[in-house]
């Protein structure tokens, strides 16, 4: 399998795809392929389409000939016709359950991961992983094949392409393409050696945030599609870095909504009694809800107390895994204490908050201490104070006082230009000794 490209351009994380179609305005007949072909590695944000917006792909052309000359060029030119079709998505697919067996040697095969039912097999001669999920709706075949072609027609760098599904009872099966890569929890905290870590520097852990934030910025506001998509399976496990540039990419895209977990938030009726509390319009709702798995540590107020997966509960999951860079713990841990002799629970979200708003102390040698130990102190400490700031406000316990994705996609693109700057200012300057004599 290829490796995986940037997610964002590594010297201009604000900049956008949509910015980078100009390759299709040439008119030769020798350079019409490889430009095309560049397309389809830069634009995976927006299917290519012939109606869509086309005074941005013809942004340097004129009047109705630029039009005609660019349709001609297309229609005229096998290969220009090959590769635009190249760019486009692949239909998605249905798979009949007796592949998905087959595939799978009766699911008897050994499981990809220990903590979540899945497979790495061979479906139509694909490398694929297939994930075992319960469907918590059931939807007619013609609403399922609706609901999977809208899914499948969003792409994004930064997260896995779902290639089909496949259905048996109460379970559906959802077969997404493989990434070679390691999950970041592992990534974090290697069982094997608990002081080595692939993420040893400060650049690559924001390349690994950059990346999270744009995908779930372009998941929630980008997709162009008429659907609130929402995630609901954000946590560090869920996340694959992939070498050699540490790119990230989210699993489980389009899961929440074929799985029927996602819930519009104008469906729900919100309370406000002390803490944040919501509860379901009707009782067939609250009898769905209560089967929804959550993640401890990655759950939202509101999700614990309805199930109700939102957007907003997805920007308080970014939040912790934004906290789990910057630390390397884990969202919670528990500490023996001598002196109640009991176990106490530990949250990064509560010494994150100790660190920046804490009145002891000053906060660069709080943030020193608090940071991940294996960075060695090598961090850019006013980067790394706005960053963990970024996260709070991510997992503030009020959910309309948390951020829009689009907002902290901005924020944290604005971090990665200035750690950038930071790293290549760290790095020392090319040097030649020589040793004979002069």
């Amino acid at each position: 399998m290829c490796k995986t490209k940037m997610a964002i351009n590594a010297t201009n994380p604000n900049s956008t795809p949509r910015t980078t179609q100009t390759p299709t305005r040439t008119t030769s007949s020798s350079s019409s392929s490889k430009p095309t072909r560049a397309i389809s590695l830069s634009n995976k944000t927006k299917t290519p389409s012939l109606s869509d917006n086309p005074s941005t792909s013809y942004a340097t052309t004129t009047g109705s000939t630029g039009f005609q000359l660019s349709t001609d060029t297309s229609t005229s030119s096998p290969t220009s016709l090959t590769s635009l079709r190249g760019t486009l998505p692949d239909n998605p697919n249905i798979y009949d359950f007796s592949e998905i067996r087959s595939a799978t040697n009766n699911f008897l095969s050994k499981r990809y991961s220990s903590s979540t039912p899945c497979w790495r097999c061979t479906l139509r001669n694909a490398d694929v992983i297939v994930f075992q999920r319960k469907s918590r709706t059931k939807l007619q075949t013609s609403q399922l094949r609706e609901l999977l072609s809208v899914v499948c027609r969003s792409h994004h760098v930064s997260f896995i392409k779902l290639l089909g599904i496949s259905i048996s009872g109460e379970y559906i099966y959802l077969v997404y393409e493989f990434v070679n890569g390691a999950n970041l929890s592992d990534c974090l905290r290697n069982s094997r050696n608990v002081h080595f870590t692939v993420l040893s520097t400060w650049i690559s852990r924001m390349q690994v945030a950059t990346d999270l934030a744009h995908g779930l910025d372009y998941i929630h506001n980008k997709t162009g599609l008429n659907i609130n998509f929402v995630h609901n399976h954000i946590k560090s496990s869920a996340i694959i870095v992939t070498e050699p540039d540490f790119n990230a990419r989210v699993c489980h895209f389009g899961a929440a909504q074929l799985c029927g977990e996602a819930v519009e938030e104008n469906e729900i009726d919100t309370k406000k009694v002390g803490e944040i509390t919501e509860e379901p319009r009707s009782k067939e709702l609250r009898s769905s809800i209560v089967q929804f798995e959550g993640v401890r540590g990655y759950m939202s107020p509101e999700f614990q107390a309805t199930g109700v997966a939102t957007q907003k509960s997805d920007v308080y999951a970014f939040g912790v895994v934004i906290l789990e860079l910057l630390t390397g713990e884990e969202p919670l841990k528990f500490k023996f204490d001598e002196k109640s002799r009991d176990f106490v629970r530990i949250s990064v979200i509560a010494t994150a908050r100790a660190v920046v708003e804490g009145g002891d102390g000053g906060v660069e040698g709080k943030l020193r201490r608090w940071v991940d130990r294996r960075l060695k102190d090598s961090f850019p400490v006013d980067v790394a104070e706005k960053l963990t700031r970024v996260a709070l406000d991510c997992v503030h316990v009020d959910p309309d006082m948390r951020p829009n994705m689009g907002r902290v996609a901005g924020k944290i693109s604005t971090l990665y230009l200035q750690s950038k700057k930071w790293s290549d200012n760290m790095k020392l300057p090319d040097m030649s000794f020589s040793l004979a004599p002069r």
